[in-house]
């Protein structure tokens, strides 16, 4: 096969897709009028798909923090965190989220992805096993395949499963990472986290947490679910992005445990790739604070999401299994999903569609992610848009 032939069948498929539908991957937000507002290929849109659960992409604080920091930093550091990318902020945006979560260590990475990749890649090799929930993000499975560990999926949220591989394993275990998440970004779920710990004491096994969708979003002080759970003691390694609650771009990862901090040395995504700007730096410490000051935030997120999810579920929407910040209705049919999509845009609500294979069990999904910044009237005018397209 010549090198470029395995992309005729995705061109064909993109081709029957745009015949039908605008085209997702060509949706152009050209000017953002607020953290929930925008105009959308030339029309003014409800944003109901941008992960952006606190509403702090607009916040005065994390504007004037990352206004200040371009002025007196520049924009960019235009060099790896190895090399000559490491600045004052950087290291003082470890030191905050160690504290956040009561940890020793922390190291900072340039995104959300490489995190996963970063730390997964340094902590496992290949005498090593991985156990990775079925549903876990494609960063993580990508963190795996870089390690070169052994890699074996249990069934997603399955503590059943995962004890059946865990005794499988033996004396391996103990060369065992397990990697879950907080919450799961296409349905919302929440792993059974207090179960998983359980399992990990019980085969001296290590445990990584991606916390990604559940930070700022679950816990008293929104350190994520397992905080929530009251499990923390339990989690060797806890990975999160700046991306979602943070409204900036960036990934973590904190630990107790001191070689955490000797990933540095030999994680390749930490080595060599250039270190976060400036501004995204002092933004996001801004949002770090208004996180563990302003937990109004949150209930008004939960009061938003639980507007949401009652309401489709009233209009008879197969949805997640739990209430979330995240609320996903299911379709059976693709073609359906496509149609749906298309005409959410043009009532002028913007939602993340989801089509096999990265959808769940085969199936295609429209994804919602609530913001603590959307009002009443905008939640009611996403279910007006669903119950319309219901009808028709």
């Amino acid at each position: 096969m010549a090198l470029l032939e395995k992309f005729r069948q995705l061109a064909e498929a993109h081709e029957a897709l745009v015949r039908t539908s605008t085209d997702p991957f060509r949706v152009t937000i050209e000017r953002i009028l607020s953290p929930t507002e925008a105009i959308v290929n030339g029309k003014q849109m409800i944003l109901a798909g941008t992960n952006n659960y606190l509403g702090l992409t607009f916040d005065p604080e994390c504007l004037d923090a990352a206004a200040k920091a371009v002025y007196e930093q520049g924009t960019g550091t235009t060099g790896s965190r190895m090399a000559n990318g490491s600045f004052n902020g950087h290291a003082a945006l470890e030191r905050e989220l160690a504290d956040f979560y009561g940890r020793r260590w922390c190291v900072v990475f340039s995104t959300g992805y490489l995190a996963n990749l970063g730390v997964i890649s340094a902590l496992t090799g290949q005498e090593d096993v991985i156990l990775i929930d079925a549903d876990c993000h494609a960063s993580i499975y990508d963190g795996c395949r870089m390690s070169g560990a052994e890699v074996i999926r249990f069934h997603h949220n399955d503590p059943g499963d995962l004890h059946k591989l865990l005794r499988r394993l033996g004396e391996r275990c103990t060369n065992t990472l397990i990697i879950v998440e907080g919450i799961y970004s296409m349905l919302g779920d929440q792993a059974p986290l207090s179960e998983f710990v359980a399992l990990k004491k019980e085969y001296g096994a290590y445990l990584l947490l991606d916390e990604a969708h559940s930070l700022g979003v679950l816990g008293e002080q929104g350190r994520g679910l397992s905080e929530a759970a009251h499990v923390e003691s339990g989690i060797d390694f806890i990975v999160g992005t700046f991306s979602k609650s943070l409204g900036a771009t960036g990934g973590f990862c904190v630990s107790d445990h001191d070689e955490m901090e000797l990933t540095r040395y030999v994680s390749r995504p930490y080595i060599f790739t250039a270190s976060l700007c400036p501004s995204v730096i002092a933004s996001t410490r801004a949002a770090l604070r208004i996180i563990q000051t302003r937990p109004e935030l949150r209930t008004r997120l939960w009061n938003n999401a639980r507007r949401l999810y009652d309401r489709l579920k009233e209009l008879g929407f197969k949805l997640g299994p739990t209430l979330s910040p995240i609320v996903a209705a299911l379709f059976d049919r693709r073609e359906e999903a496509i149609t749906f999509w298309n005409g959410l845009l043009e009532q002028g609500v913007y939602v993340n569609m989801i089509l096999p294979p990265a959808a769940p069990e085969g199936g295609s999904l429209l994804r919602c992610s609530v913001s603590a910044a959307h009002t009443e009237e905008q939640i009611d005018r996403i279910c007006q848009a669903f119950e319309s397209l219901r009808v028709s």
